[in-house]
């Protein structure tokens, strides 16, 4: 039996992705719901859209009402269902030496767009978050991950403390990242599946977090700044993963 970690009940509302390349993604993905399209007749004619939804046409001002102000739609909206939540096992299960990666309280929706874009970038295995401190699935989220919200496995569990005491279970080595941390990332990674940990911006990882993880790891950032965007350090450490030798 499947350990649900995710609440059953989905968020209210249906998310509105847009601009071409996320409206394109989630067309393609056939684990996406189309619930309706509103495009211009211009961009509508750039794109492969399914014969089976219908497009509503607007011009670009009527679309402009249907997303935040100034959001870059690009000529097409698409409203959708969120995606069926992805269970914890199924990434622990999964063969090959993937890296994890595991967010404390990042909260941001285009940090997390850009998370799962370089997630996609370097395969990794998916993301796990903490269901009541991540954003939901989002236009923002969807157009700054373009097009990754719909490749990359995404776990939304309740208790964080309690997931990496699974993954930890499941032979990943956890490694949180902490400026403060006395030996780098390089130095820590190893042969073993590796699931990486990162807090928000100022705060970094909780307490309890740091607690749940087998190390502590920085990366070696120059002293002229005081940290990274949790993003910009995301990608680095999937990089430092996927090189390693």
């Amino acid at each position: 039996m499947k350990k649900r970690h995710r609440p059953a009940a989905a968020a209210s509302g249906r998310p509105r992705f847009w601009g071409r390349h996320a409206v394109s993604a989630a067309l393609a993905n056939p684990g996406r719901r189309a619930v309706k399209l509103w495009a211009t007749r211009e961009a509508a004619a750039r794109m492969e859209l399914p014969k089976e939804l219908t497009v509503t046409f607007a011009d670009v001002a009527d679309l402009g009402r249907l997303v935040p102000q100034d959001a870059p739609h690009q000529g097409v909206v698409l409203e959708v269902e969120p995606l069926e939540d992805v269970f914890l096992d199924e990434l622990l299960t999964g063969e090959g030496n993937r890296p994890l990666l595991v967010l404390d309280q990042v909260t941001d929706p285009h940090n997390v767009g850009a998370i799962l874009r370089s997630a996609a970038a370097f395969d990794a295995a998916g993301i796990v978050t903490q269901d009541r401190h991540s954003p939901p699935e989002s236009g923002a989220l969807a157009r700054a991950a373009s097009g990754a919200l719909e490749v990359v496995p995404w776990v939304r569990v309740v208790n964080l403390a309690r997931a990496l005491d699974e993954i930890g279970e499941a032979g990943f080595w956890r490694i949180g990242m902490a400026g403060e941390a006395e030996r780098t990332l390089s130095e820590t990674l190893g042969s073993a599946k590796v699931a990486l940990v990162l807090g928000a911006e100022g705060e970094g990882m909780r307490q309890n977090t740091a607690a749940h993880c087998d190390e502590l790891a920085r990366l070696p950032i120059s002293d002229r700044v005081e940290s990274l965007n949790v993003s910009n350090a995301a990608a680095i450490a999937l990089y430092a993963a996927a090189t390693r030798s």
